[in-house]
């Protein structure tokens, strides 16, 4: 269980960086700026748990047990 937990806050991370991301693109609003300051130390560690989620979740390409729950 912990480790489906950890996936699912991993993926709910990292869709709120793609999602931060999709906002700078479309309307140059970068969000997490504005809600905690311009690379203040809140906004650092939001953008190391992102990169970080987004590594893990790199992990996902060769488990083919995570491929093989969502069928």
């Amino acid at each position: 269980m912990g480790s489906k937990c950890l996936r699912y806050t991993a993926l709910t991370i990292a869709i709120i960086g793609a999602v931060n991301w999709g906002l700078i693109g479309f309307f140059n609003l970068n969000l997490v700026a504005l809600l905690f300051g311009s690379m203040s130390w809140v906004s650092r560690i939001v953008y190391g748990l992102v990169g970080i989620c987004g590594l893990y979740l790199l992990t996902f390409y060769g488990d083919s047990d995570t491929i093989s729950e969502q069928s």
